[in-house]
């Protein structure tokens, strides 16, 4: 079959589309024709070997696929034939990959492959986080930052589905529209003055942060959270990982909590299912419909993840294995 290897850590321009043997279902396993992968800020960083996760050389990449099940054990919550999205820790830019059961779910019929590449990673990782880790309730007011981003649209449309009035902060005034689409009740350009617009926004405070990017925003991000305030640590897209006096949290009673959803399935993947149930209803109620934005070949997983890394995109970035590059 044919994979995007990454065999050397020179950035995206070194991934090569190589020949590979099929993965086997080992363990119960499915396996799945993949129709779409999504292309993530982590396989970026994982070409350079900059991310926590550093795989043995060679590998393939990609952790969030879209496709048709061609095998299941008995049991599972899919079976041949099925449209599935799946998380692998690695593997998936590839033809084929072998996913565990409790991390492939059914794809919703309102979703297409191209949308179900994120399905599996991006909005488990945002109803984790929002519902687990921030304890996000109705009527609550998130503020979402890189809200342009798959994880930044994906965050807004969870929190839309769950209830909350949703602030997006997004980089340029190009990308507003993208945040409008997802969903945002406001949303604000990243400049001067991002902060007093927030709180325009939410006279209040903030009650949930979700926050993908650190960098220079996460201060400022803090003092706009009421008291008993959460700020959920996705990622670090700006490149600098903020530091916080922890005095700030005491006197206003919040919390900084970190977000890694991977890491917590690898070792409890009991809340995944639950979590695609809770997404597939709020996909059927027309909430969670991904915003995919550059769509590439296969071949072009290295243009794709140039993008990624030069912060060129919007939405969710996707690999359409069966188009010809």
């Amino acid at each position: 079959m044919r994979a995007i290897q990454i065999s050397s850590l020179d950035g995206p321009a070194a991934v090569e589309l190589v020949e590979v043997a099929e993965p086997e279902a080992a363990g119960g396993d499915i396996v799945i024709d993949v129709k779409a992968v999504g292309v993530s800020f982590v396989d970026a960083l994982m070409t350079r070997g900059q991310y926590q996760v550093r795989p043995e050389l060679p590998f393939v990449p990609g952790v969030e696929v879209a496709g048709i099940v061609r095998s299941a054990p008995a049991g599972a919550a899919v079976q041949a034939g099925d449209r599935c999205a799946a998380y692998v820790p690695r593997g998936g830019y590839a033809e084929v990959v072998a996913a565990k059961p409790a991390v492939t779910f059914p794809l919703p019929d309102e979703l297409s492959f191209q949308q179900g590449a994120a399905f599996a990673m991006n909005f488990q990782t945002v109803h984790f986080a929002l519902v687990r880790r921030g304890r996000l309730r109705a009527g609550e007011h998130v503020l979402v930052h890189g809200a342009a981003g798959g994880v930044g649209t994906a965050a807004i449309q969870v929190a839309k589905g769950l209830g909350a009035t949703v602030t997006a902060v997004v980089d340029s005034a190009a990308t507003v529209t993208v945040a409008e689409t997802a969903g945002a009740d406001h949303v604000v350009v990243a400049e001067e003055g991002w902060a007093d617009a927030v709180r325009a926004a939410a006279p209040h405070g903030i009650d949930v942060t979700v926050d993908p990017v650190g960098g220079e925003y996460f201060a400022n991000s803090i003092r706009l959270l009421r008291p008993e305030g959460r700020h959920l640590v996705i990622g670090f897209a700006a490149g600098g990982i903020p530091e916080i006096a922890v005095n700030r949290l005491l006197l206003k009673n919040i919390e900084v909590a970190g977000v890694y959803w991977g890491g917590f399935v690898e070792r409890d993947d009991s809340i995944a299912a639950a979590s695609a149930a809770e997404l597939s209803r709020l996909a059927r109620e027309g909430f969670v419909r991904p915003v995919v934005g550059g769509v590439y070949p296969l071949a072009d997983a290295a243009k794709a993840l140039q993008a990624i890394e030069d912060r060129a995109t919007s939405g969710k970035v996707v690999l359409d294995v069966a188009a010809i590059g």
